[in-house]
């Protein structure tokens, strides 16, 4: 598939720099670095940096606004920023407020961005973490589930930056963030692999006509293949899926949840799913207080879908999604 770009190599930091143009009102980029920030940083309250590598567009840049994101980090395709970077980003937005950092759980992230964190408490900055760990596919064979952090990290970006905005500190915004990691779950299904930037080799294959049930956003490996039924049918896998996660008493709650998009699904298909899942979840009894529909976290121009289920244990959270934010893409 031609794609619009120029040299590969320089792919990220135009992006970068095309975002900082088109929402220069709002957000400006760090020269030479992968950092998008806040214009105007709030020094009355906690800063918010997530990031991790490109080609998951809008993540993270796309969250980086009033009510959400102080800054985003951005490392090359599917690669980590570098720790320099995330402490750049941290020394940009940081306040006696304190900065609190959301990663997503992939090793290389982890590493680097608590590395990051260390060096920043070193020089003398209040930095906290919240490790985000949604996904619920399990490893073939050995059914270890691999709680990878994908599209559900959205949500712990707006539930956490209408706390942060409300005036929460740092420790009351780490454990919010760990209470409603603990309470969500993603799952996702390919129906054909992505390709990065400047390769013509696809991330991952599958045959004509075959699915991928718990890919990750890497193109890591399933736990199920089998032929394309319908609709119907991926949305019935995945939420009896995401609703085993859940015991009885929790499943009663009223829920939030977030069909995303990977890329290279059309709006079309995410609507003609979306209305499948509200007459499954109708048949299951489940209250859905709060949806979203739309490409939120994408694997390049992978086809395909996830869904994100958020149980509601405090009332607040659904009043912290619903608070206005202007972030460009939320």
């Amino acid at each position: 598939m031609t794609q619009i770009i120029n040299k590969p190599k320089d792919a990220v930091s135009q992006v970068l720099n095309g975002v900082a143009f088109i929402h220069q009102e709002k957000l400006e980029r760090l020269s030479n670095t992968g950092i998008i920030k806040k214009q105007q940083i709030d020094d009355s309250q906690v800063a918010l940096i997530s990031g991790g590598g490109s080609g998951h567009e809008p993540a993270h840049f796309g969250y980086v606004g009033e009510g959400m994101l102080s800054a985003s980090v951005s490392g090359p395709i599917f690669v980590p920023p570098k720790t320099a970077e995330i402490v750049k980003a941290i020394e940009a937005v940081a306040s006696e407020k304190g900065v609190l950092l959301i990663i997503k759980n992939f090793e290389a992230d982890v590493t680097n961005f608590l590395e990051a964190e260390k060096i920043a408490q070193q020089s003398g900055i209040k930095v906290a973490h919240v490790i985000v760990n949604d996904d619920c596919s399990i490893e073939e064979g050995s059914y270890k589930k691999r709680r990878r952090g994908v599209a559900g990290t959205i949500l712990v970006h707006k539930i956490l930056g209408a706390a942060a905005k409300e005036g929460k500190n740092l420790d009351e915004l780490k454990q919010l963030g760990e209470d409603v990691v603990a309470s969500m779950n993603t799952l996702g299904v390919a129906l054909a692999s992505g390709k990065t930037i400047g390769q013509e080799e696809a991330v991952f294959s599958l045959e004509k006509g075959e699915i991928s049930f718990g890919i990750g956003i890497h193109g890591e490996s399933g736990y199920r293949k089998e032929p394309f039924f319908s609709s119907e049918y991926l949305a019935n896998e995945l939420i009896n899926k995401l609703l085993t996660q859940y015991p009885v008493s929790i499943s009663e709650l009223p829920f939030a949840i977030m069909i995303n998009g990977l890329g290279a699904t059309t709006v079309m298909e995410q609507y003609i799913f979306a209305n499948d899942v509200k007459r499954l979840l109708q048949l299951e009894e489940i209250d859905v207080v709060f949806q979203k529909s739309g490409n939120f976290m994408t694997s390049t121009n992978m086809a395909g879908i996830s869904l994100t289920f958020l149980a509601l244990k405090e009332k607040k959270w659904l009043d912290y999604l619903n608070e206005p934010t202007d972030a460009f893409a939320w």
